[in-house]
């Protein structure tokens, strides 16, 4: 059995992590280490915890196990330095029955997972295994980021999906021109976020980036935020104003929801397109601004042009270039690497400590359909974050009855699942294995995660379905 594996643990290139012993009785360290080294571990040896320190200090190890109770320097000593010199670095703590609560200190404070004395060499490396998947997810998330960066270039768009590959594509092609692009997409899809990428990557980016949503204004409202206003236009007008356009010159204005722009203020709009030319409300002195044009509606303007809701003329005018953004529900395996995003996000943004999400939660928001979009995925991990205590999002991090709407999925399940009542274990087994790889887009590490099993187990599994 032990060699049927050999190939799982190679793949996982166990030589490549440093991991450190610290024990104070070395027969004990050596046991370790052997033990760990068999199966492909590189390991160093400390054994004080004075050397354990100076060690730590003196380079970056990926993986430090470490025993409690020591002289001079405790394994509560090796944790603090451990994850001061390699935060991303996990510790193992070991220790006997009368430590536990100083074990379980240790783990508040950061540590990985503690081991009870006599130690089960079987368990040392089912732990270090656990502690190395981690790492390997965290550098795979950190590596995929930057080679999206790298070849998209568009900070903040971010999918693996091939419809994303696709927008972003176009969007390569578009943000380096000066031509009106017009974004369109269901609510919540990210329109705004495209924009804003459009911008950073145009020969405008140094200038300003300015958004403004048509659907949140009246009509008059609307033209002095536009076009801005002169002292004594109307009531309240008490001095000049400048408006979007001239506070945009040279760079970028974004119109939110143009579809739900009234009429008056559709001809007004399309006579500035055409002449380079904006009038001040209640002025006649007409003023020159170069302003690149960017719009986004949700809604179908073909059918508002046929419905005399909308110009055609205008239409066409803004649409020069057409972006199409897809549903959440339409690049589904983007889901894992968005809720890493945000969970990272949020985690900086209100000062907590987050290190993941529990499989059970990450299956109940890969089973929701997401109605809302990027938008409702986002506040919903920005609410879990929130309301955390332990440091792993979980559904108790849910509001109670999240995810219970007509529109979802989580409680009945997909129309194949049904098809599934009085199969076999084993053919329940391999569905929900092979749907998650679908969700993840092939990513075994991300599955094992989300399946709460242990890669090498999902590995297995894979060869007895392909035999």
């Amino acid at each position: 059995m032990a060699e049927k594996s050999a190939p799982d643990e190679a793949e996982f290139d166990l030589a490549s992590l440093k991991i450190l012993i610290v024990d104070n009785e070395e027969p004990h360290a050596r046991a370790v280490a052997e033990s760990l080294e068999r199966v492909g571990y590189v390991c160093d040896l400390a054994t004080s915890g004075p050397e354990g320190a100076q060690r730590v200090e003196a380079d970056m190890y990926d993986i430090v196990i470490t025993d409690l109770v020591m002289n001079e320097v405790d394994g509560l000593g090796i944790l603090s330095l451990a994850k001061r010199k390699n935060p991303e670095g996990e510790v193992i703590l070991v220790t006997g029955h009368g430590t536990i609560p100083s074990a379980v200190q240790a783990m508040q404070q950061g540590a990985f997972n503690y081991l009870l004395k006599p130690l089960d060499l079987n368990q040392v490396r089912t732990v270090t295994q656990k502690a190395a998947e981690n790492l390997r997810l965290r550098q795979a998330n950190v590596e995929l980021r930057r080679r999206l960066d790298e070849k998209f270039g568009f900070e903040g768009v971010i999918g693996i999906s091939g419809k994303m590959h696709d927008v972003v594509e176009r969007l390569k092609r578009i943000a380096p021109t000066d031509a009106t692009v017009l974004i369109q997409g269901a609510t919540g899809t990210g329109k705004e976020l495209v924009a804003q990428a459009i911008h950073q990557n145009s020969p405008r980016k140094n200038k300003r980036f300015v958004a403004l949503n048509c659907a949140a204004l009246s009509e008059n409202i609307l033209e002095s935020e536009l076009f801005g206003h002169i002292k004594g236009a109307f009531t309240d007008a008490s001095n000049d104003r400048v408006g979007k356009f001239e506070y945009a010159h040279q760079g970028t204005l974004f119109l939110d929801e143009v579809g739900d722009m009234p009429m008056p203020t559709q001809i007004k709009l399309l006579r500035v397109l055409e002449s380079g030319e904006i009038t001040r409300v209640g002025s006649n002195e007409p003023i020159k601004v170069n302003v690149r044009i960017l719009s986004a509606t949700n809604r179908q303007l073909d059918q508002a042009i046929s419905d005399s809701t909308f110009r055609g003329d205008l239409y066409h005018r803004l649409k020069v270039v057409t972006i199409m953004l897809p549903t959440l529900a339409e690049r589904h395996e983007d889901i894992p690497l968005l809720i890493e995003h945000f969970m990272k996000q949020f985690a900086k943004r209100h000062h907590k400590t987050v290190k993941g999400m529990s499989p059970a939660a990450r299956r109940k928001l890969l089973a929701y359909e997401w109605p809302g979009n990027v938008r409702e995925l986002r506040n919903i991990v920005e609410g879990m974050v929130v309301v955390d205590v332990d440091g792993i999002l979980d559904v108790d991090d849910l509001d109670v009855n999240w995810g219970d709407s007509p529109e979802s999925e989580a409680e009945a399940g997909p129309p194949a699942m049904h098809a599934l009542v009085g199969s076999p274990l084993a053919d329940i087994e391999r569905y929900f294995i092979e749907e998650t790889l679908k969700v993840t887009g092939g990513n075994r590490e991300e599955a094992a995660r989300i399946l709460g099993i242990g890669e090498r187990t999902l590995y297995r599994k894979l060869k007895e379905y392909a035999s």
